[in-house]
């Protein structure tokens, strides 16, 4: 494959798994709404993953595809408009994707599609390390939406045979956001509580993508993500004890390890993080701006 076409290309991920494919030798495609700044891509589109139109414009000469373009909160739309765009964004693109013959799909999913982070009736996930089987408890339409993107994959793959690879992010931010939000959530670590205190530094997203785009996978493949370590810079066990003590722990979590099991995202797609905000290993690449 040569050319992606990575939807949402103006919103953080999008951008910066831009950067990275760009960085190494691919061609990319970039759809968004609008942009804030010129982007690097060599063909940058205005269009809408709701249009039919927007995306067969944009899938030609595409040899794969990232989608990323989405409402990412609940808080940003009404109910109905975040599960209508989101779904129907996804769906537009797998469908005409697969229908075309295109072999590789990269979905953002999310550690929301197990529902707990939002879900506004507090509920604790019923053990840690979080993984693809934990059971869902959804309570909001965002992560309705991502859970319904993880089975219109399985469609698309079972009625054209493209095969597509969900990525369930967590939190993933820059290194300088992470760092602040850690800040504001240790003065109150039940805040992330629901989630594990799982975040990704924005590089190692980025080349969580490529893995996704380049691992040799048929199928659906839905794989948690999340650096080694929890957000918080505490024990693992004193997060849990203070903050979650209710909450079975289905093994010895060491030193601060992450509570997502990444067991999928390792074996299938080759992807271990190569980052944490604790140990100064977090970077900041640069992201190339393409002149008019």
């Amino acid at each position: 494959m040569t050319r992606v076409l990575i939807t949402g290309a103006d919103g953080e991920i999008g951008r910066a798994a831009s950067a990275d494919l760009l960085r190494h030798g691919y061609e990319v495609t970039a759809l968004s709404l609008s942009y804030g700044s010129h982007h690097p891509a060599d063909r940058v589109l205005v269009g809408d993953t709701t249009s039919v139109d927007d995306v067969a414009a944009a899938l030609d000469g595409a040899d794969a595809v990232a989608h990323f373009a989405a409402i990412p909160h609940p808080s940003l739309g009404t109910p109905y408009e975040v599960f209508r765009i989101n779904t129907d964004s996804t769906f537009n693109v797998l469908e005409q994707a697969g229908a075309r013959g295109i072999r590789r799909a990269v979905i953002a999913s999310s550690i929301n599609a197990l529902g707990y982070p939002n879900n506004p009736h507090g509920p604790m996930p019923p053990s840690f390390p979080l993984d693809e089987r934990s059971t869902p408890d959804v309570g909001d339409a965002y992560s309705l939406s991502k859970g319904v993107d993880e089975q219109t994959a399985r469609y698309a793959h079972r009625r054209y045979g493209i095969d597509v690879v969900a990525l369930r992010f967590p939190l993933v931010k820059w290194p300088e956001v992470l760092h602040a939000t850690a800040k504001e959530i240790a003065a109150d670590p039940g805040l992330m509580s629901r989630e594990g205190w799982a975040y990704l530094t924005m590089a190692d997203a980025a080349r969580a993508v490529r893995a996704a785009l380049e691992a040799p996978v048929t199928g659906v493949v839905v794989a948690g993500l999340s650096a080694e370590d929890t957000l918080i810079d505490l024990p693992t066990s004193v997060l849990l004890a203070d903050y979650a003590p209710s909450v079975p722990v289905a093994r010895e979590i060491v030193g601060t390890r992450t509570l997502i099991d990444t067991t999928v995202a390792a074996t299938v797609l080759g992807f271990r993080p190569a980052e944490s905000i604790h140990d100064g290993t977090a970077t900041h690449p640069p992201i190339p701006v393409r002149t008019p």
